[in-house]
C-alpha cells in the first residue's frame, strides 16, 4: 500500500510526499551521560514532483547538522515547538537536483530524557556488574531515539552501527553481523546489524547490557543476564515448536533468527515483537512453562504486525487482534486441543468485560476497535481491547464461515497478500469479503453489524460461542467457594485444584472479582489449602492479590506493594495500584510505595500508574 493512501494524526511527516526508504545509524552509547550520539544516514524517495522539503518526527533530540551525503553540502532545517507526547517537527530542505532520490545524513544527540529509552545503574541488574540500556519504541517513541518518519505505514530496512564498552554487549532487532574492537578508541567494540526486511520505525530496538545467551532451537537463542538464563533456557524451549506451528498456520518464516531477550524487571510489558530480538518479561519465568503463551503471542506477531502492518494506531486492533487469533491456535496445537483454544479465548472474553466496564469506563471512546488517534498519544488509549475485542471479532467470523478448517486458509492468503505492507481496516475488511465472496453472496455476513463491531463503544454487538467445558469447572469451585457458610470451609482441599492448568487457576480467582468480597476467614483458608501465598507463578499471585484487596484484607497490602515493587510490568502494576488507591486504608502507602519506587520503573509506567493514584 502507498503512504499516500494513509494519514496518520500522531505524525509530523510528510510521507505522501517524500517517504524514507532505508536507514542507517551509526551511534555510540555512552552510559555516563545516558545518550546516545552520532548519526542517522537516510535514503529518501520523491513520491511527488517538484517537492523541495521533508518533514520527520523527532522527540527531545540535538540537531547538530544535516548534510546531503552525495555533494557533502550543508541542508537548512528547522525544528519547530515541542507538542507533547508528538515531540517536535524537523523540515529539512531537500538538495536542489531533479534526482527522484536522495541520501541526508543527520548529525543528532539524544536526551538523557529519551523517552524510548531505559537506562539502568549496574546495582538495578541482576549481576550488578555493568550498567543496562534498553529501548521500548512503541508506540511514537522512536522519533526520540532517531529523527525518523515515526508512522507504521512508512516501512524500510535499516542497518547499524554502535559502539560500546567492550565488556557490553548490544544487540538490535536486526541480525548481528559482527564485531570488533575500536582502533580509534581502546576499550571499546562496533557492532555491526542488518535487517533486510522492510519495517515500520517503532519496531527498531536495541539493548545494551552483561548479558549472555543459551540455544533454545536451530534458529533461536535465548539472551538474558547470567543469573537467568538457564532458567529462561528451559522455559522457552517450546520456541522452535510454536514458529513451526506458525509457519504451518500463516507461512514462512522471513525474518532469519527468532531470538528472545529477558529484561530486567522494569520493562513494562509482557513482550515485545521486535523483529528477529523479542522482549519478554522475567514475569514469564514461572519455572514450568505455563506462560509461555506470551511467546507464541510475539511469534506470531512476525506475521501480524511485522509483516502485516497496521497502517497508523488508529487500526492497531488489526495488529493484536488477529495476532490473539493466532496465539490461541499456536495454544490449541501444542495442547492438541480445540477445547483449550476456546477456553483461552472465553477467558479473553471475561478480559474484556473487565476493561470496557471498569477500566475504561471512563474513556469509553477507547473501547472501540478503530479509534480516532488525532491529539492523542497512543500511550494513553492503550488497554486489552484491541487484543480481545479484536480477537473476539475474528473470532466470530471464523466461527460464521465454518470454524478453523475455513478460516485458516484465509489468514495464509490474507498474509501473502499484504505482507511487506501497512494496511487500514478498510483494506483487511475489503479483502476478507472478497476472500469470501460465495459466502457473501449467500448471505453469510448479512448479520454481522460491522459499524457496532468496528466502531461502536463498549462491549461487542454479539458474543460469540465458546466452549465452556475448561471454564465451568473453575466458576463452579468458584461458586461453592461463594455460597458455603464458613463451617463448610473445611469442605475444600488442594485436591479441588490439583488436576487444574494454571490458566484454570487463573480463571478460578478472576471469577471471585465479579462476586461480592469474601469473608476473611474464607481468604484465609483459600490461600492456606490452595497454597496462593507462597505461589511464584506471576498471573495467579496477581490475581489471588486482587482477590485480597477486593476484600480488604490487611495482611495483602504489604505483599501487593512488594509486588508491585519488585515487577514492572504495566498489566499487573496499574491495577493494583488503583485497587489499592480505591480501598482508603491503603492509599497513602501505596502513594508513598509509589514515590519512593518511581525511578525504577519504567517512564510508560510510571505515566499509567500516576493517572490511577490521581497524580500529577
Amino acid at each position: 500500500m502507498s503512504a499516500l493512501s494513509v494519514t496518520d494524526p500522531t505524525s509530523f511527516s510528510n510521507a505522501h510526499e517524500v517517504i524514507v526508504t532505508g536507514l542507517d545509524l551509526e551511534l555510540d552509547i555512552d552510559f555516563r551521560s545516558k545518550t546516545l550520539q552520532g548519526q542517522v544516514n537516510l535514503t529518501l524517495e520523491k513520491l511527488v514532483d517538484g517537492i523541495d522539503v521533508v518533514v520527520l518526527d523527532t522527540r527531545d533530540v540535538t540537531i547538530s547538522s544535516v548534510i546531503d551525503k552525495q555533494t557533502g553540502q550543508t541542508l537548512e532545517y528547522n525544528l519547530g515547538e515541542n507538542v507533547g507526547a508528538f515531540g517536535s517537527k524537523l523540515t529539512i530542505k531537500l538538495p536542489a537536483t531533479g534526482d527522484k532520490s536522495c541520501e541526508l545524513t543527520i548529525q543528532y544527540k539524544t536526551s538523557p530524557k529519551c523517552s524510548a529509552l531505559q537506562w539502568l545503574n549496574p546495582e538495578q541488574t541482576a549481576g550488578k556488574r555493568q550498567p543496562y540500556m534498553f529501548s521500548q519504541c512503541q508506540a511514537i517513541h522512536c522519533r526520540s531515539l532517531i529523527p525518523c518518519q515515526d508512522t507504521p505505514h512508512v516501512k524500510c530496512p535499516y542497518t547499524a552501527r554502535i559502539s560500546a564498552p567492550t565488556e557490553i554487549k548490544v544487540l538490535m532487532s536486526a541480525l548481528l553481523c559482527g564485531s570488533e574492537p575500536r582502533s580509534d578508541k581502546p576499550g571499546y567494540s562496533v557492532y555491526k546489524f542488518e535487517q533486510k526486511v522492510p519495517m515500520p520505525a517503532y519496531l527498531i530496538a536495541i539493548v545494551a547490557g552483561d548479558i549472555v545467551s543459551r540455544d533454545i532451537g536451530p534458529r533461536s537463542k535465548v539472551w538474558s543476564e547470567e543469573e537467568l538464563v538457564d532458567k529462561a533456557q528451559y522455559e522457552f524451549m517450546e520456541t522452535e515448536s510454536m514458529l513451526q506451528t506458525a509457519e504451518r498456520l500463516l507461512g514462512p518464516y522471513v525474518w532469519g533468527h527468532y531470538d528472545l531477550l529477558v529484561l530486567p524487571p522494569s520493562f513494562p510489558y509482557g513482550g515485545m515483537e521486535n523483529p528477529c530480538l523479542t522482549f519478554v518479561t522475567p514475569t514469564l519465568l514461572a519455572g514450568d512453562r505455563s506462560l509461555a503463551d506470551v511467546v507464541a503471542h510475539e511469534i506470531s506477531h512476525s506475521w501480524t504486525g511485522n509483516l502485516v502492518t497496521n497502517g497508523t494506531f488508529e487500526h492497531f486492533w488489526l495488529n493484536e487482534g488477529n495476532t490473539m487469533l493466532v496465539e490461541r491456535k499456536i495454544a490449541g496445537a501444542l495442547a492438541k486441543s480445540e477445547q483449550y483454544r476456546q477456553f483461552k479465548s472465553l477467558c479473553g472474553w471475561n478480559t474484556l468485560v473487565e476493561t470496557v466496564t471498569v477500566l475504561m469506563k471512563e474513556n469509553p471512546e477507547y473501547t472501540k476497535l478503530v479509534l480516532d488517534l488525532k491529539g492523542i498519544d497512543p500511550d494513553d488509549s492503550f488497554s486489552t481491547i484491541p487484543y480481545e475485542k479484536g480477537h473476539a471479532f475474528l473470532f466470530y467470523l471464523e466461527s460464521l464461515v465454518g470454524g478453523p478448517a475455513v478460516f485458516d486458509p484465509f489468514m495464509k492468503s490474507y498474509i501473502e497478500k499484504f505482507k511487506y505492507k501497512s494496511i487500514t481496516t478498510t483494506d483487511w475488511k475489503d479483502y476478507l469479503l472478497s476472500y469470501f465472496s460465495e459466502q457473501a453472496s449467500s448471505g453469510v455476513f448479512d448479520g454481522v453489524d460491522w459499524d457496532g463491531w468496528l466502531f461502536g463503544e463498549g462491549m461487542p454487538p454479539v458474543k460469540p460461542k465458546y466452549d465452556t467445558t475448561l471454564a465451568d469447572v473453575c466458576e463452579n469451585l468458584a461458586k461453592r467457594w461463594r455460597d458455603c457458610s464458613d463451617e463448610q470451609l473445611t469442605d475444600f482441599n488442594y485436591s479441588d485444584i490439583e488436576n487444574f492448568l494454571s490458566v484454570q487457576v487463573e480463571q478460578f480467582l478472576s471469577t471471585f472479582l465479579n462476586f461480592e468480597p469474601l469473608s476473611h476467614t474464607k481468604i484465609e483458608k483459600m490461600g492456606e489449602c490452595y497454597k496462593f501465598n507462597n505461589i511464584t507463578n506471576a498471573e495467579i499471585k496477581f490475581r489471588w492479590l486482587r482477590v485480597c484487596i477486593k476484600s480488604h484484607y490487611e495482611p495483602a497490602v504489604s505483599k501487593a506493594l512488594q509486588f508491585v515493587t519488585d515487577v514492572g510490568r504495566m498489566k499487573f502494576v496499574v491495577p493494583i495500584y488503583r485497587e489499592l488507591y480505591d480501598w482508603e486504608s491503603s492509599r497513602d502507602r501505596a502513594i508513598d510505595t509509589f514515590k519512593t519506587n518511581k525511578r525504577q520503573m519504567h517512564a510508560t509506567t510510571v505515566l499509567a500508574t500516576k493517572k490511577v493514584l490521581h497524580l500529577k
